[in-house]
Parts: C-alpha cells; sequence; structure tokens
C-alpha cells in the first residue's frame, strides 16, 4: 500500500499552502531555458495532480505517473474538465517506463526523498535518463538533511472543517531517515469522527550521494539553487532544486 492511500481524500484541503502556482511558474521558467524545445513533460511522483493540471493548462502535452492508486483517482477528477488534461499512469518511481520519450521530467516537493533505498534511487535515475530526448531536463526537488534532523521530534497539525491530520516526527541520525507517523480524523456523515493511521518514510539523502548518482546515471551540467530561486543554497535551506541534463 502506497504512503498517501489513507490521506489521498483529504489531501488537497489539509496541504492547500503548497504553493503550487508559484512552484508551476518557476518549473516554467526553467523549462523556457532548456537545451531543446519542451513540448512534452513527466510530472513524477505526481500526487493528486495539481502541478500537472497547473502545467497542462500552461500548454505542455503532460505524463504524470504515482505509486497510489488513490492518489491517481483523485488526480484524474481534478483533471476531468480540462481541455488537455494529463494522463495518468500508475507506476512506482523505480518502475517507471514510458512508450516514448519526452522532452523534460519534473519531480516536486520532496518526492524523491521517499524512496530510502540506494538501489530505487539509482534505478530512479537510471528511468528517468531513459524516459528523456537527448539534451532533456531533469528538474527536481528534496528536503535537505538540515531540514529533515530538525524535525526530529516535532509535533505538526493540518485541519479543516472535515479533517485533521497530526504528523509527529522522528530522525534516526543512524539511519538518516526521517519517520511521519501521522494519525488522521475524519468527520463522517453521521457525525462521529473517524481515525486511520500512516507511516511515512523520508531519506536525508546528501549533495554529494546525489550528484554522484545523477552522474553515473548519464547526466550532466547539474545545477544546485535553494527552493523556487535562482540562487545557490542557504547552509539552513529547508529545500534543495536541482536540474540536470
Amino acid at each position: 500500500m502506497s504512503a498517501y492511500d489513507t490521506l489521498a481524500a483529504s489531501y488537497d484541503g489539509l496541504m492547500a499552502d503548497g504553493s503550487y502556482r508559484r512552484r508551476a511558474a518557476f518549473l516554467e521558467r526553467r523549462l523556457k531555458k532548456s537545451a531543446i524545445p519542451v513540448r512534452t513533460v513527466l510530472d513524477l511522483a505526481c500526487g493528486t495532480g495539481t502541478l500537472a493540471c497547473l502545467l497542462a493548462q500552461k500548454g505542455y502535452e503532460v505524463l504524470a505517473t504515482d505509486g497510489s492508486e488513490e492518489m491517481l483517482t483523485q488526480a484524474a477528477a481534478k483533471a476531468a474538465e480540462l481541455d488537455r488534461p494529463p494522463f495518468f499512469l500508475h507506476q512506482a518511481m523505480p518502475r517507471l517506463r514510458l512508450a516514448q520519450p519526452v522532452d523534460a521530467v519534473v519531480s516536486t516537493l520532496d518526492s524523491l526523498n521517499y524512496l530510502v533505498r540506494e538501489r530505487d534511487l539509482r534505478e530512479t535515475f537510471r528511468r528517468v535518463r531513459r524516459a528523456l530526448k537527448p539534451g532533456g531536463l531533469f528538474l527536481f526537488d528534496v528536503n535537505t538533511p538540515y531540514k529533515l534532523r530538525r524535525m526530529d521530534g516535532q509535533i505538526y497539525m493540518d485541519e479543516t472543517e472535515e479533517a485533521c491530520c497530526v504528523w509527529r516526527t522522528f530522525f534516526s541520525e543512524k539511519r538518516q531517515i526521517c519517520v511521519y507517523q501521522v494519525d488522521l480524523f475524519r468527520l463522517r456523515s453521521d457525525g462521529a469522527w473517524e481515525r486511520s493511521f500512516e507511516e511515512h518514510w523520508e531519506r536525508a539523502w546528501t549533495e554529494e550521494a546525489l550528484r554522484r548518482y545523477l552522474a553515473e546515471a548519464g547526466f550532466s551540467d547539474l545545477r544546485l539553487t535553494g527552493d523556487l530561486t535562482d540562487k545557490p543554497p542557504k547552509l539552513n535551506e529547508d529545500r534543495w532544486q536541482f536540474e540536470c541534463r
């Protein structure tokens, strides 16, 4: 079962502060500077499809993959009214396989941190490389080790009128993994609250490891910036933005 199967139906309401429009605008600026014209874009680990829909509205032909069928159900419903909706595929990141290569691949909001095993991250990078046309652009972000380490022992809460989500986070220095224990409470039609539980893991990948695995997969011209900026990352950056070809 995917980490987001229980959260899928409530995800958009709880994560309304995801800054999707600013993120889509940032990605579009970078896509316009690609070495090759970008018409087809893959949104890797698309979640409920908000970013994929925004890119489709900007005129791109969008493919979108995710490992959670429930998240894709939400994404398809969201895209139903678009003139040119994204084409959604149920695929885990290390299993990525496209019928035709695309001009660019994007992956946002720390999706790649969910690959906690080295072999899965390296295989994902290899498959992304095969999914791209020569000169194609790969844009992704990750939560930094600084952020995940800082989250140790923290409690976060997101709520709407119909759902409440409590996140408890624990960081293991030995494994370099941040565990999110998630309690979700949803209001039922009879007025009672229903509780469910999920556990999410995110790996704190170092800049050195990410650079090495990207190079091994065949990427070059690597560029690293802070989140939603063209400037180098700060020492206390919460999110890194990677760009490579």
